[in-house]
């Protein structure tokens, strides 16, 4: 079933994502939106932490299956990610951060990848959030990896977008 935030987590290709600065090799990009109340001080580092700081329970078991099926073949797990020891939002290591910009991501031997959420306020209509996935697969390993994932990357996205704005909505309330 799906819910009412969810509904309103729409892809878009605009802001259209590739090229982009903040992954300028990337040969694969999505983006997803949502238009939530208007929150002309919400920040992009509040509405990552939001979106990323918390995985629903089907995601996290996605995730622990994905980092035991990737471990043989030498690439990075989620574990790997929280070892660094680097400011990160959930197990996102980040990249740079504004006022309106997050960026987090990392470089690993099968592709570089980096989520980047924009914060735009839109007045009394709202406020406008965007998270934009690039990608750069290196090697055939990577683009194997982003054809497996996809779909499931896709559910995530909606899935974190939809809870921040529920979140948002219930902290507004």
């Amino acid at each position: 079933m799906i819910s009412s935030a969810q509904k309103l987590v729409r892809p878009t290709l605009y802001p259209s994502p590739l090229p982009h600065a903040a992954l300028p090799l990337a040969d694969w990009a999505d983006c997803y939106r949502v238009c939530v109340a208007a929150h002309p001080d919400l920040s992009a580092m509040a509405f990552a932490r939001l979106a990323l700081g918390r995985f629903p329970p089907w995601a996290r078991l996605l995730l622990r299956l994905r980092d035991a099926l990737v471990r043989p073949f030498g690439v990075q797990t989620t574990d790997d990610l929280v070892a660094k020891g680097a400011e990160s939002i959930g197990f996102f290591p980040v990249v740079s951060a504004t006022e309106r910009q997050v960026v987090v991501g990392l470089d690993d031997t099968h592709l570089d990848f980096r989520l980047v959420i924009d914060v735009v306020d839109q007045g009394p209509a709202g406020t406008t959030v965007s998270v934009t996935t690039l990608v750069h697969r290196k090697i055939l390993l990577g683009r194997l990896y982003i054809a497996v994932i996809t779909p499931f990357h896709r559910l995530i996205v909606r899935a974190a977008l939809s809870a921040a704005a529920r979140r948002l909505a219930a902290a507004a309330a």
